[in-house]
């Protein structure tokens, strides 16, 4: 049964709290930006197809954000946002996603796919439909490494396999047929052999080897620094000497991801210690016992840039029960 959340009913100035609610309930909870000043109208609906999630979104200009904030857990969503990947396809109007660094434009007819899991952002600079498939993570069966090569980009829908996955997309999202669990599921597991497909096109398809060798690299590089956040002495230099490149060949590869390999080890153990500080009982450890699991020696410095990324301090956002989204 489908769900439907539109602005029609709703009094003007209630519509941009409701509108962010509805996103929110359907896709992952973030931050909504209207673009105009005008009255906005918007609608979301949503169905299931076995273990996908298929929402059909039509509304006015916005930009819509899923912050480290939210990430951490500030709200509530429907299911764990965090495990799942969208593929998204753009039926009218254009958008820009971005996501790991890459901006990418997609237009009307294109595929985009986007990880709910990590930041991104999407542009729509006028007025838009788009379908978006949300499927588990595990569902998918694909590297994560492969994963990342993929998500913040557009695909084409006008030839080659996009083309095949959106002419597949088109129909089956614009209405999901009644039909029985078993059936469902099957059209699910469908829709995702198709996706992974994509990747493994994707990843296989227009890269140069050098290129290749260059992206597994940085996909190795931010596993190991996923997988030791709480190692005091992890920094760009340790970083290098795991995998035996130079510190000034690290920061060449970073060049392109939009992030420094330092801000990358501070965001991630911000993000590690906001999580915890978000979940944390009455007889959780305290700040600074969380600061320095996740690598922070100096309570004072983490309570510093703690604060100029979430416009909070540690004890303050522990305490806090709104939505919040990071300053700046």
């Amino acid at each position: 049964m489908a769900l439907v959340m539109t602005t029609a009913s709703v009094p003007e100035s209630e519509r941009p709290a409701y509108w962010r609610e509805a996103v929110g309930r359907a896709l992952a909870p973030m931050a909504v930006t209207v673009r105009h000043g005008g009255p906005f109208e918007g609608r979301v609906c949503t169905e299931r197809l076995g273990h996908l999630r298929i929402t059909t979104i039509e509304a006015d200009a916005q930009r819509v954000s899923r912050t480290a904030a939210h990430l951490a857990g500030t709200t509530a969503a429907p299911a764990p946002a965090a495990d799942h990947v969208v593929v998204g396809l753009q039926t009218a109007g254009t958008a820009t996603l971005l996501q790991d660094g890459r901006r990418a434009r997609v237009e009307e007819g294109d595929l985009m796919v986007y990880d709910t899991g990590r930041p991104y952002s999407l542009d729509f600079p006028e007025r838009f439909a788009h379908r978006a498939v949300r499927m588990p993570r595990w569902a998918l069966g694909v590297a994560e490494e492969d994963l990342r090569r993929v998500t913040g980009t557009a695909i084409t829908g006008a030839e080659g396999f996009g083309a095949l996955l959106a002419n597949f997309l088109a129909p089956l999202t614009a209405s999901v047929p009644p039909c029985a669990p078993a059936v469902a599921g099957r059209l699910a597991a469908g829709v995702v052999d198709l996706v992974a497909t994509l990747v493994d096109e994707r990843i296989r398809g227009d890269v140069t080897p050098a290129a290749s060798q260059g992206e597994h690299l940085v996909l190795r590089v931010r596993d190991h620094i996923d997988r030791h956040l709480a190692d005091p002495g992890l920094s760009p230099g340790s970083v290098a000497a795991a995998h035996h490149i130079s510190v000034r060949y690290l920061h060449r590869l970073f060049e392109g991801e939009g992030v420094t390999v330092s801000r990358l080890i501070q965001q991630r153990r911000l993000e590690r210690c906001a999580r915890e500080l978000r979940r944390a009982a009455a007889s959780a450890p305290p700040v600074s016992a969380v600061a320095q699991r996740w690598g922070f020696a100096n309570p004072a410095h983490f309570s510093r840039v703690f604060r100029a990324a979430y416009g909070l301090s540690p004890r303050e956002w522990r305490e806090a029960r709104d939505e919040l989204v990071p300053a700046g």
